[in-house]
């Protein structure tokens, strides 16, 4: 090796050595980019779950609010929403009379949280319209077809909550907890509503008359009792009556009269006697 090959060598090392620390800022930049493309982490939010799939198999743990790290490439977190929602669905159905129902019902629930990886491995997110609803259709037309028309509208809440009762049963098999229901309203046909109006008039009118036979009545034993008891103070008074009651009556009142006298002789003209009151009752004492 000459000299000129020791000048090239040194300069070579010497242009490696410049270049290095710009390479060496290049490759962790480029790490830095690439950590940040893949995102290693993933946040979970208020009322939800992580379900952690490695290369698209469900793991059995669950993972709940906040961030947690992941392994990028291999690993991957479905989020679940687990609080609770509503569903509001029409169901048409027939009573035990063979009448129409249309209803509409309101069902609140919730995924089961610790069981939120069994619901999307088994059902999915599509959870509502997979199993809710169908579910809320099949109870609706079964409770319904046990009670009257007439019988859906007198015994409501009865029929709301064996409607609960079935439906939370249902559904838990799925991992989905029920936590209210309740039924918006019941819908029938036009000739039945007016078959019911007729006969809640007819009802109003017949118990209006029973009221008024009742006042009647009552009104006539009062009469009765009032007139029973005046003829039986008659009959007492008339047993009571005795010639001596008589005659002290008599003088009773011939001694009003002589305490209202004031003295003085009545003024008598054409003759006649002048009269003197009781006396021949006195003179008979």
């Amino acid at each position: 090796m000459d000299e000129r090959d020791v000048y090239r060598a040194k300069e070579a090392i010497q242009s490696a050595m410049k270049k290095g620390p710009m390479r060496l800022a290049l490759i962790i930049g480029a790490i830095i980019i690439g950590f940040l493309f893949l995102s290693p982490w993933v946040q979970v939010g208020a009322g939800q779950r992580g379900i952690v799939l490695n290369f698209g198999a469900v793991q059995e743990n669950v993972l709940g609010e906040g961030l947690h790290f992941r392994v990028p490439i291999m690993q991957r977190v479905a989020i679940m929403d687990v609080k609770v929602q509503k569903s509001v669905t029409n169901a048409a159905a027939s009573s035990s009379d063979l009448q129409e129902v249309s209803s509409e019902v309101a069902l609140n629930y919730h995924i089961v949280q610790d069981k939120a990886n069994i619901v999307y491995q088994s059902i999915g997110i599509y959870f509502k319209e997979r199993v809710i609803d169908p579910a809320v259709q099949e109870v609706v037309k079964a409770v319904t077809a046990k009670y009257t028309a007439e019988e859906l509208i007198t015994k409501r809440p009865a029929v709301s909550e064996a409607m609960r009762a079935n439906l939370s049963e249902r559904l838990m098999a799925h991992n989905i907890a029920v936590d209210a229901f309740s039924i918006v309203g019941f819908s029938f046909s036009k000739i039945f509503m007016e078959a019911i109006e007729s006969k809640q008039t007819a009802e109003q009118l017949a118990l209006k008359a029973k009221r008024d036979l009742d006042r009647i009545k009552i009104e006539a034993e009062q009469k009765i009792t009032a007139a029973r008891a005046e003829a039986e103070s008659l009959r007492l008074q008339r047993a009571n009556i005795s010639p001596d009651l008589i005659e002290l009556r008599k003088i009773e009142a011939n001694l009003r009269a002589i305490d209202k006298w004031n003295g003085i002789l009545p003024q008598v003209t054409g003759g006649g006697a002048v009269p003197f009151i009781g006396v021949g009752d006195i003179q008979k004492r």
